[in-house]
């Protein structure tokens, strides 16, 4: 099994934990103000059959980009954990090519993940505006991100899918992973059936995947029968062979063990024929990410 998503931080590199509680999507979160290390994330999921982890950038302060990369890429020299590396560019900037060029020089680097998500509620907020993936600036730095064979960690909610599918169609030759498949968190009637059309707008765009996980960010608990239902959505929507798990470590760990959210993960995906299994857990990912 590969662990498509998840962190590690150093509190003190972090601007979110340290001083004053800022509100953020996944609610309180008193336990994360503290170090998360490798050490840690080994032992949560010792004995869960995770053979290899994709970390993707945990918000330092945009200028340490490039620093948050090399500290994970230390982590990883010493310890064989990760295997990849999704870091943060600015790609709103005139010409991000420097800072791709210098984050490059680090072999585990396989994407950026710049988070587009804007919603009405300013604690589910992290983008500067609702639109930015219609940003004619962002949408050619984006496109250079092929240069590089490296992927775009799509964060948007569903509502935003319609300007994210613009960005898509602007950088064929890049593929995008959609974060936590859309980020559904309107379970209204009226809701769910919006994402479903959203998510379908997306998997007709070759170059997408979807990345199921932190499907508790909104239920602020560990849900089977939500994880099971968000699974077959989202595998209907795309196909196996283009979705892939992720722990959103440890974030999650906020309500639930791995053990626990593996569990309902592998009860979810119960339904799936054997080979769409592993292609959701492993086969999707190790090609996504060069693995």
């Amino acid at each position: 099994m590969i662990d498509a998503h998840f962190h590690i931080w150093r509190q003190a590199d972090l601007p979110w934990l340290t001083g004053p509680m800022v509100p953020r999507i996944f609610g309180p979160y008193q336990p994360l103000r503290r170090d998360y290390t490798m050490s840690e994330y080994l032992r949560d999921i010792d004995g869960q059959g995770v053979t290899e982890a994709v970390y993707v950038q945990a918000n330092w302060a945009p200028e340490e980009a490039e620093a948050e990369v090399a500290w994970v890429e230390g982590v990883a020299n010493a310890t064989g954990w990760p295997h990849a590396i999704v870091g943060f560019a600015d790609l709103t900037l005139a010409d991000a090519r420097p800072a791709l060029d210098r984050l490059a020089r680090h072999p585990r680097m396989r994407g950026i993940r710049q988070q587009l998500h804007w919603h009405q509620n300013p604690a589910w907020r992290f983008a500067a505006r609702p639109e930015l993936a219609r940003d004619a600036t962002l949408q050619r730095n984006v496109a250079q991100l092929a240069d590089y064979d490296w992927v775009f960690e799509l964060q948007v909610f569903d509502t935003q899918i319609p300007g994210a599918c613009e960005l898509i169609d602007a950088c064929p030759q890049v593929t995008f992973v959609l974060v936590h498949a859309g980020m559904l968190n309107d379970l209204s009637g009226a809701g769910r059936d919006r994402w479903r059309r959203h998510l379908a707008d997306l998997a007709r765009r070759p170059n997408v995947v979807a990345k199921v996980s932190g499907f508790g960010t909104f239920l602020r608990r560990n849900d089977p029968e939500h994880v099971g239902w968000m699974i077959s959505e989202t595998v209907l929507a795309f196909g196996a062979g283009r979705c892939l798990f992720g722990s959103n470590f440890p974030i999650e760990k906020l309500w639930t063990s791995y053990a626990g959210l593996i569990d309902a993960f592998r009860r979810g995906a119960g339904g799936l024929a054997e080979g769409e299994r592993v292609a959701l857990f492993e086969t999707t990912a190790r090609r996504v990410y060069r693995l």
